[in-house]
């Protein structure tokens, strides 16, 4: 819940630490326990150097312990030491190869690199092993619409999922509402925000509830509830920040809906302020999704030169922002037409887009 924004407090922390703690009295020498403490450095510190050296001695009495190449890789791919992080999962999956979940890993490092036939095929393989998995069927899907702009697979997907088990439409939200957008279709912007849970979505950043309100109401061009909706927002990323002190992601979203309220100096403090907090070079994953998301502020605060040029040094770095995202998504709307915006989605068209 720390490492992934979910309560990032001191409070969810020394929860943590005190398991750790409990763990280390129980069997200290134990391989498990220096793996357990390399987790905890890990995914708490961003201490990548010592949570190394805890793998490395926990290695000794477990040298066939797939979770040890597998945290090895995250940490290399945090890092971005991208080639080795591939050679660590390979690892970690010879050892485990019924691992659903490093599969899933495999494709989502293949995504960074906008290689999404490997994603495509990564995912192929762990459907083979679970067949009905909710979240790997909409990634899988995903695909062709981040790869190729298209849609229609993904659409396709939600359709046959909720058709055969409504109640499974919260856990469907979060892309549900992403593909809604990217169709600017009405009826299913709306469908998908009911079925938001109260606590928000992740989507590459944790977003409360009232800021997909406030997209959504924008989206049908309703800009008194969007007005409404980014307000609520902004009282209670104030509180998440408050609590949440020095966490680059939350600074950001915060940053975002500065932008949507039209409140442009504090909005463009808070992106740059939340790259500062967490670079590229701390984390290259989660560094550049706030890099992609401080386009999305530069470009609702109007500044267009300042969007399009961070839209091309994040597209320098492995990262998230797709094809498919730029040419349909509406939070780059202000920038169509601008032919610098344009050359850089004909770019990152896929050359055979049928294959």
């Amino acid at each position: 819940m720390y490492f992934f924004g979910l309560d990032h407090t001191p409070a969810r922390l020394a929860l943590a630490d005190g398991a750790l703690k409990t763990i280390i009295r129980l069997r200290p020498d134990a391989g498990e326990a220096h793996l357990a403490r390399a987790d905890f450095l890990y995914r708490c510190y961003l201490d990548y150097e010592k949570a190394r050296a805890e793998l490395d001695i926990a290695k000794r009495t477990l040298p066939n312990n797939s979770d040890i190449f597998e945290l090895t890789g995250y940490i290399d791919r945090r890092q971005g030491l991208w080639n080795e992080s591939a050679r660590s999962l390979q690892r970690a999956i010879a050892l485990d190869p019924r691992n659903f979940f490093i599969l899933q890993q495999i494709a989502l490092s293949y995504q960074e690199f906008q290689q999404f036939r490997a994603m495509a095929a990564a995912l192929d393989r762990a459907l083979i092993l679970i067949p009905h998995d909710l979240d790997t069927q909409v990634t899988r899907a995903l695909v062709d619409l981040e790869w190729r702009a298209d849609p229609r697979p993904l659409r396709e997907t939600i359709r046959i999922i909720l058709s055969e088990n409504p109640a499974t439409a919260p856990d469907l939200a979060a892309q549900w509402f992403y593909l809604a957008l990217c169709e600017r279709d009405a009826a299913a912007i709306t469908e998908a925000l009911a079925a938001i849970p109260d606590s928000g979505t992740a989507l590459d950043l944790n977003f409360p509830r009232s800021f997909c309100e406030g997209v959504a109401a924008r989206a049908r061009g309703d800009e008194a509830t969007a007005h409404a909706a980014f307000l609520a927002a902004h009282a209670e990323l104030e509180r998440t920040v408050s609590e949440q002190p020095g966490y680059g992601p939350a600074l950001c979203v915060l940053g975002l809906i500065d932008a949507a309220l039209g409140r442009k100096d504090e909005a463009l403090r808070e992106g740059r302020r939340a790259i500062e907090l967490l670079p590229i070079t701390k984390d290259s994953i989660d560094g550049a999704e706030l890099m992609k998301y401080v386009g999305v502020i530069y470009a609702w605060c109007g500044e267009k030169d300042l969007a399009i040029k961070q839209v091309a040094a994040t597209l320098k770095i492995p990262n998230t922002l797709s094809y498919g995202n730029l040419k349909l998504h509406p939070y780059w709307d202000s920038l169509r037409g601008d032919p610098r915006f344009e050359k850089i989605i004909t770019d990152l068209a896929p050359k055979n887009p049928g294959t």
